[in-house]
């Protein structure tokens, strides 16, 4: 058996994302689930890119603000104790607009934890 108690606001962030992603998945090891706390400021983003999964399925869980999700059907608001799912195969971008008066945070579950990430051009899905 196997137990861990974390400190989230200890874990290191990830170095050269676009808003701070603590790893709590890194912090113990867990093979099965990737589970990240990210701050994301107005005109900062969760992903790297606007993107899709072949196999991870992903919660976005808001702890507090409102996280914006866009999505090929339009974006979502996603406010505070509310979650976001999204299945594999969905293009997905989160992020809080410039415009916002305030940062999010959000708990992101996706699992399996592979890493089968992939680029969504929207411009090139029209085409």
């Amino acid at each position: 058996m196997g137990y861990h108690h974390v400190d989230v606001g200890e874990v290191d962030p990830t170095p050269d994302r676009p808003s701070v992603q603590r790893s709590i998945s890194d912090a113990v090891g867990l093979e099965n689930a990737a589970v990240n706390r990210y701050e994301v400021a107005p005109g900062e983003a969760i992903p790297l890119a606007y993107h899709y999964h072949d196999h991870q399925e992903e919660v976005f869980y808001v702890l507090s603000g409102t996280l914006a999700v866009e999505t090929p059907e339009g974006t979502y608001e996603v406010g505070a104790d509310e979650a976001f799912v999204v299945e594999p195969d969905s293009p997905q971008r989160a992020h809080v607009p410039e415009s916002a008066d305030e940062a999010a945070v959000a708990l992101v579950i996706g699992a399996p934890a592979v890493d089968d990430v992939h680029a969504y051009d929207p411009e090139e899905a029209d085409e």
